[in-house]
């Protein structure tokens, strides 16, 4: 038996842990492990973490990510064929 399968497996780990999808996975991880404690602080005891995640979906991704984004220099997507707001503001004049 040769040993490349593991190789493989390494190489792909390492690849998938760096790549920007995983990186923003775990941000997000960790504000809903924190919206866990406090929401669990909140009400005294353990909200499990299946509760605080569709609580915190709800509530504050949305807001998390525009802000994300705004802080890392990212816009979101556009549909494709949609125009930049440059584009539109272009038009009008």
């Amino acid at each position: 038996m040769t040993s490349q399968p593991k190789e493989m497996d390494s190489s792909s780990r390492e690849f998938v842990k760096q790549s920007t999808l995983y990186q923003e996975f775990l941000a997000e991880r960790e504000e809903i492990l924190k919206h866990k404690w406090l929401e669990s602080e909140r009400l005294g005891y353990d909200v499990g973490f299946e509760r605080a995640l569709l609580d915190w979906i709800r509530k504050h991704r949305e807001g998390w990510r525009a802000a994300r984004r705004q802080q890392l220099g990212h816009q979101a997507p556009r549909p494709a064929g949609a125009q930049t707001p440059e584009a539109v503001e272009s038009e009008k004049k």
